[in-house]
């Protein structure tokens, strides 16, 4: 080289910048350089709203907390935005805009370029305005569908990175143990495998789309006492390693979930927020999850203030630190000051705020908000620049096109339940149809507490929607253009009121068939019937709905029964004296299109209920996953039996199951059996049934649930079409906690039932594992595999 020649060199870049390094050492570097005020900074969020202007993100003042001064806290960095789109209702681009800008002050106020990492909630679709409204979560679980529920959650999380949102707070895995609980609605059923199967399909459609999937509540939330929200959880170790904590190992076994969030509730009196064998010696030293765990909302505090284990926001820090929280949500509260001074005077060790930091920080890292080409603006915003005018990127970004909404139609058409029919649906050609009922010309009544417009738009009555909601009386005028269709409400939904029962069936009386459509109000913490707080004490239908459904059973007119709701509840009479019922649960936009073609015959009801369906509003709490004395005997005058089943659902054809082969009637307790059997539909439409795996353990060390679910499969045939079905089931799904707290496959013989739903059984097969009890772990096999082929 010639020396004359001048060589340019690269500056160099700080080493948590180059994305050339390994990121942990990358991390490591950051956190050297850092003072313990930015170490926690990153360790906390500040719940804020985007600017409908694309000006930057407003604060958000919440009843729980004191205001928050965001000049004051930017120099030293933020770690979370919290739900920069769920607090007021902003156009999807310039709450965008107004993130980005947002994004670059913080970056630009801090020593180290730290963006915040932005979260979200999308339990049933993001929860922005104008976004898709998706079913429920209880409806995921009533399509038994893992696929088509993946392709939606991929979906949400591309809508959600398209506006700078980094991480989702869903799924909810918690399995419902009593259906008086008022987040029923967001769960995916009560059984822990249906749960487990259907909650890592949507962790894995939301990675897939680059969004940090959150686990919730982790665990035991759903096991409150009698229903209440945050009471303490009644189980012991056997029932919370055998029910509630699987689908959280599934989901992140083989989700790859990113994140958990921990349950607000207390299990023996240690709150999950300060369970340190919970969040670290299980999540963490045995099943190896690396990711980040938040603080549900107000968790950390809520330890000083309605556990009382802590004196004050210092000792609340400490505990959840210890247990293993690394970042506290909503506000800062105990992890910026209270834990900053604990830690200087030794209350705190450092060493454990270094450890939130680095699981932080290589989160942020891997989501790219390290990197040197780091850019604020998200994929919708693609072209445009941070001075643009905000009136010109109004309407930029669709949230909800027509992808969406067919996802969301699909969905919701494979979730309807038909629960019972006495040959009345499809409808066909009515004349004459009465459409009564609460839910009959609601436009919100298919939408569950966390969609936006519940959650957030009825606290802005003068914000448009943002998104079509076509009501029942719409779609089925749609879906009936020759019907003469009148309306009569009856009844509201919880007001009580009587005085519009007589005219709803008089109504009635006048047409070819009475369609009285009931349920729930979605609401948070007693706004509704049904959502966050709205706990119930029994399953009577809310209000009068059940006086003005007894009303119109004593009419000589055919009535259907249609349930939009969030929760199963008991129907009384109209179990055996409906001519149909249709159970809905929250369907989200296009749920009514997905009703009305169900009743018309459009479409074939291939829905199965994800929780049983009570016959008395008292007997709570029941599933089918109980033992034998949870179920109707002789040494109570409580008779438990649901009027519909865990898994039941009928279709518009029929199916027989045949030819059932076990290719060995033993295996030793680290093998599998192999069975086949042949479905065909042997009715005059197209249909979809549901092939459920139930395992039956006749003699156990320990007490076992009669049956349980281990597999499932939605077979669709034509008319006249079957399919033979191969199904390989393992051992290792037969095994159980034992008395000693080791999980084991035991020897002795087992049943795998066949059915329709947990109380139809079409086949069952006796067998018999031979050999040496066997441990096993968390690395065992999680899944019967059930494969297809035309017969």
């Amino acid at each position: 080289m010639n020396a004359d020649v001048a060589v340019e060199s690269t500056p160099a870049i700080p080493l948590w910048n180059d994305p050339a390094l390994p990121v942990a050492e990358r991390v490591d570097a950051l956190i050297a350089a850092m003072t313990l005020q930015e170490k926690t900074a990153q360790l906390y969020g500040v719940w804020v709203g985007a600017s409908d202007q694309g000006g930057e993100v407003a604060p958000h003042q919440h009843d729980m907390e004191e205001a928050v001064d965001l000049d004051a806290l930017l120099p030293t960095g933020l770690g979370q935005l919290t739900r920069p789109f769920g607090t007021v209702p902003v156009d999807p681009a310039l709450g965008a805009l107004s993130l980005a800008r947002t994004q670059a002050r913080i970056a630009a106020s801090n020593r180290f370029g730290i963006p915040a990492l932005a979260h979200d909630e999308c339990l049933a679709g993001f929860a922005a305005w104008s976004a898709t409204a998706y079913p429920v979560p209880l409806s995921w679980g009533a399509t038994f569908d893992p696929d088509t529920v993946r392709r939606m959650a991929a979906a949400i999380g591309g809508d959600m990175r398209a506006v700078g949102v980094h991480q989702g707070l869903a799924p909810v895995l918690d399995v419902v143990r009593d259906a008086r609980w008022g987040r029923v609605e967001e769960t995916i059923g009560e059984d822990p495998y249906l749960v487990g199967t259907i909650g890592t399909a949507y962790v894995q459609g939301l990675e897939s789309a680059g969004i940090v999937a959150t686990l919730k509540h982790f665990a035991g939330y759903s096991a409150s006492r009698a229903g209440r929200n945050l009471a303490p959880a009644s189980v012991g170790p056997r029932e919370r390693a055998d029910v509630l904590l699987p689908p959280f190992e599934m989901a992140i076994r083989e989700g790859g979930a990113r994140s958990v969030m921990n349950a607000y509730t207390d299990t023996d009196g240690v709150p999950s927020a300060a369970d340190e064998e919970l969040l670290t010696g299980l999540l963490r030293d045995t099943w190896g999850f690396d990711g980040t765990v938040v603080a549900d909302y107000f968790a950390i505090a809520f330890l000083k203030t309605l556990h009382g284990i802590a004196a004050d926001w210092a000792g609340a820090a400490g505990a959840a630190l210890r247990a293993g929280i690394d970042v506290e949500l909503p506000n800062v509260k105990t992890y910026g000051t209270p834990l900053a001074e604990a830690v200087a005077d030794g209350r705190v060790p450092e060493a454990l705020v270094d450890r939130a930091l680095r699981r932080t920080l290589t989160q942020k890292a891997a989501l790219g908000l390290l990197d040197p080409d780091w850019n604020p603006l998200p994929a919708g915003l693609d072209g445009a620049g941070p001075d643009d005018d905000p009136e010109t990127l109004r309407g930029r970004i669709d949230l909800d096109g027509p992808a969406n909404r067919a996802l969301a139609r699909t969905v919701a058409e494979e979730a309807v339940v038909l629960l019972s029919n006495d040959g009345t649906l499809p409808l066909g050609r009515p004349r004459r149809i009465a459409l009564l009922g609460p839910n009959a010309d609601e436009p919100t009544a298919v939408l569950g507490c966390y969609s936006f417009p519940q959650h957030i738009g009825v606290r802005h009555p003068g914000t448009p929607l943002g998104i079509e909601l076509p009501t029942l009386r719409e779609t089925l005028a749609a879906e009936f253009p020759d019907a003469e269709i009148t309306v009569a409400r009856g009844t509201g939904i919880d007001d009580g009121d009587v005085s519009g029962i007589a005219e709803a069936a008089r109504v009635a009386a006048g047409a070819d068939v009475a369609v009285v459509a009931l349920g729930d109000r979605a609401g948070l913490f007693g706004r509704g019937t049904s959502g966050e707080g709205c706990d119930v004490e029994t399953l009577v239908l809310p209000g009068a709905q059940q006086r003005l459904l007894d009303a119109l059973l004593d009419l000589e007119t055919p009535v259907v029964t249609v349930l939009i709701a969030g929760r199963p509840y008991a129907l009384g009479r109209a179990v055996r004296e409906s001519a149909a019922i249709v159970q809905s649960f929250f369907p989200g936009e296009e749920g009514t299109h997905a009703i009305a073609g169900v009743l018309s015959g459009r479409t074939d009801p291939s829905g199965r209920l994800p929780v049983s369906v009570p016959r008395g509003p008292g007997g709570q709490p029941a599933t089918y996953l109980g033992a034998r004395l949870a179920h109707a005997g002789g040494v109570s005058a409580v008779d438990p039996t649901p009027a519909f089943a865990f898994g039941h659902g009928l279709t518009y054809t029929r199916f027989d199951w045949t030819d059932l082969t076990v290719d060995a009637q033993e295996a030793p307790t680290d093998g599998e059996f192999t069975l086949g059997l042949t479905v065909r539909n042997t009715g005059g439409r197209s249909g979809t049934e549901v092939v459920q795996l139930y395992l039956h353990d006749p003699v156990a060390s320990v007490v076992q649930p009669v049956q349980r679910l281990v597999g499932y499969c939605r077979v669709a045939l034509r008319p006249g079409e079957a399919r033979r079905l191969r199904v390989t089931v393992p051992a290792d799904v037969a095994s159980f906690t034992g008395r000693d707290g080791r999980r084991v496959v035991e020897p002795g013989e087992l049943e795998v039932r066949l059915a329709a739903s947990s109380a139809d059984c079409r086949l069952t097969a006796r067998v018999t594992l031979t050999g040496p009890e066997r441990p096993v772990d968390h690395t065992r096999r999680l899944h019967a595999a059930i494969s297809q082929e035309p017969a």
